[in-house]
């Protein structure tokens, strides 16, 4: 497995919850922006994409990377050759350790129980496993949870894990840019994922920036 650019290296789950063009979308964008991407893709995850994405990928990570190279090449042009797609229980690959693992990770988007499992550090897969590893190397985690409503279970959990670091960015985009699409939509949740990446993008506009018309507000 080739790991020369750990600098610009991220690790990126897939998992069950609503959102599969989000996670679609940030793995396009950081594969534009010339990260190694190490991509986990859950088995509930494989049934979300091609529910709503039509996008069916193999349980075998080798063939589910081919898959992924093909359906990628034929929408843009990114650096394909960036991509690795890891098994569930790769662990020699560089996620696993503390070591060798990226020190950023998006699991986008999250189920409930991939939040409780990282939340309660099971580490039951490779998925798990390299969340917990970059929670422990004191490294950036986000998690976009897609759910309505939360239970206190949920919530205790997302409040456990904010306090050890990890953002929590529920799939809940705005609509102050005026989206006259999904896309938009989806746009927004990425731009703001990017945002606190640090990775520069053009996706939307910001606050403030590009409104057609001042709020007109009586006293």
């Amino acid at each position: 497995m080739t790991y020369t650019k750990k600098d610009k290296a991220i690790s990126l789950a897939w998992t069950g919850a609503s959102g599969a063009p989000y996670g679609l979308k940030l793995l396009t964008c950081l594969l534009e922006a010339d990260y190694q991407v190490f991509l986990m893709i859950s088995s509930a995850a494989r049934v979300v994409l091609a529910t709503e994405h039509g996008l069916k990928l193999s349980a075998n990570s080798d063939k589910a990377h081919a898959q992924l190279l093909e359906y990628l090449t034929s929408q843009t042009s990114v650096l394909t050759g960036q991509l690795v797609v890891l098994g569930k229980d790769e662990w020699f690959s560089p996620p696993a350790s503390g070591s060798a693992a990226p020190k950023q990770m998006v699991v986008c988007p999250c189920s409930t129980g991939t939040l409780a499992a990282i939340a309660t550090g099971m580490s039951n897969n490779l998925l798990e496993r390299a969340a917990d590893v970059v929670i422990k190397e004191r490294g950036q985690l986000i998690l976009v949870p897609r759910e309505t409503p939360f239970s206190a279970i949920h919530l205790e959990h997302m409040l456990s894990l904010t306090r050890q670091g990890t953002t929590i960015m529920p799939a809940a985009p705005g609509f102050y840019h005026n989206p006259k699409s999904v896309e938009d939509l989806v746009n927004f949740m990425v731009s703001r994922i990017l945002d606190h990446l640090g990775i520069e993008h053009a996706l939307t506009s910001r606050w403030g920036y590009g409104q057609s018309q001042a709020l007109d507000i009586e006293h």
